[in-house]
Parts: C-alpha cells; sequence; structure tokens
C-alpha cells in the first residue's frame, strides 16, 4: 500500500478555483497511474482525472476544459488544478494511486463545495 494524504479543499464560489495536492509516500514511477475521483452525496464515486507516472493524462468529460491534473515525480505529488467551479462538483475528492494488477490506494479525502 501506498499512503497518500491530501490537502487544499474548501468553499468556493462558483466560478471560482481550487487546486488539491496529493502527497504519495514513495517515489511515482512511469507505470503508476495517479488520479482524483469525487464522491456526491447519494451517488456512486466517479472518475475525474487520471495521470501515468510519465505524464498521459484522462478526463471525465464534465471537467474537460475547467480542471488540469498535473504530477511532480520529483515531490511524488498529483495536482488538480479547478478552474470555473461549478455547484455540481461539489463532493469530496479522492486521492488514487493505481499500479497494476492489484495495488491500489485511497487518500482519506477532502471536501469541494462550490457555493453562494
Amino acid at each position: 500500500q501506498v499512503q497518500l494524504v491530501e490537502s487544499g479543499g474548501g468553499l468556493v464560489q462558483p466560478g471560482g478555483s481550487l487546486r488539491l495536492s496529493c502527497a504519495a509516500s514513495r517515489t511515482v514511477y512511469r507505470r503508476d497511474v495517479m488520479g482524483w475521483y469525487r464522491q456526491a452525496p447519494g451517488k456512486q464515486r466517479e472518475l475525474v482525472a487520471t495521470i501515468t507516472g510519465d505524464g498521459n493524462t484522462n478526463y471525465a468529460d464534465s471537467v474537460k476544459g475547467r480542471f488540469t491534473v498535473s504530477i511532480d515525480s520529483a515531490k511524488n505529488t498529483v495536482s488538480l488544478q479547478m478552474n470555473r467551479l461549478k455547484p455540481e462538483d461539489t463532493a469530496i475528492y479522492y486521492c488514487n494511486h493505481y499500479v497494476f494488477p492489484n495495488l491500489n490506494s485511497w487518500g482519506q479525502g477532502t471536501q469541494v463545495t462550490v457555493s453562494f
């Protein structure tokens, strides 16, 4: 298991920005996949964005053009820059680290609330 520590959640008004960060307890290798998922009340956890250790990204359609995922391998950190936030982005955001075939780790989650 890899330990993941998230930071950066909070309350922001619609149209605002937040940046989430996730620090991993070990080196992020090229084969690793790190990402962000979110879970809103009463809904299933869903993928937001992922990035491989060598920088290949994938985004949910709902966040394309607004969110950017990035990785700093030297610091073992993955970040999620969230711009033009909407009320429907309100959720608990979880950091994830995955290595094929079955090493899958989760952070504790950080609350993001978009509201006036």
